[in-house]
């Protein structure tokens, strides 16, 4: 008997599509309420101020403003979502 696979079969197996996780929305950047900021599996990048987490952990804006990423002091990673300062027109 042959102790090779046939070609058919070890060729095959890559019909899925990659999962294009990562940084959406990169510090500095501008945000509006709902966009997607990381897509991440397990939670590399955390939560902060004005950010929601989902189910899949991926990381949400709840509100419009400027998207911060900063270390703690254990080296976690922590996004916020700093709020737009109104400007008033008088």
């Amino acid at each position: 008997m042959a102790h090779k696979k046939g070609v058919g079969s070890s060729k095959n197996g890559r019909e899925s599509h990659a999962q294009r996780l990562g940084v959406k929305i990169w510090g500095g950047q501008q945000i509006t309420a709902g966009n997607i900021i990381v897509r991440q599996r397990g939670t590399k990048h955390n939560p902060g101020i004005g950010v929601a987490k989902g189910k899949d952990d991926t990381l949400y804006a709840l509100i419009d403003g400027t998207v911060s990423f900063r270390k703690t002091r254990n080296n976690k990673s922590i996004v916020s979502v700093i709020p737009v300062q109104p400007v008033n027109a008088e």
